[in-house]
């Protein structure tokens, strides 16, 4: 089973920047995309990115396009997420996912409306002057 542990939440301005990063291990991800995905409270899940792990293909949320960044390092099992220009409405809890699919798109369309494999704890974004 796949484990990921997620870090780099908190507290930020408008306008602001975080980077979010998502340590994977216990297992292999030959065959997966990697992504986040947002819950706020009152609103529906939506995907925000997705990787292709070996290809390093991405795709992302409309929302999003132009402000975050998907990012592997492979060598050290790591998917990061950079957050510029952050918006109060980007304030979410933020869960990294693996979905074994190789196609960044339909793992992102999986990560808001499922299924996908293996989703981490979540680590809070708030975004507030």
């Amino acid at each position: 089973q796949l484990q990921l542990v997620e870090s780099g939440g908190g507290l930020v301005q408008p306008g602001g920047s975080l980077r979010l990063s998502c340590v994977v291990s216990r297992g292999t991800l030959d065959y997966y995309s990697v992504g986040w995905f947002r819950q706020a409270p009152g609103k529906e899940r939506e995907g925000v990115s997705c990787i292709n792990y070996h290809s390093h293909e991405k795709h992302y949320a409309d929302s999003v396009k132009g402000r975050f960044t998907i990012s592997a390092d492979n060598a050290n099992d790591t998917v990061y997420l950079l957050l510029n220009s952050l918006r109060p409405e980007d304030t979410a809890i933020y869960y990294c996912a693996a979905d074994r699919n190789p196609n960044p798109a339909i793992c992102l369309a999986r990560l808001a409306n499922g299924p996908f494999q293996f989703r981490g704890r979540g680590t809070q974004v708030t975004v507030s002057s």
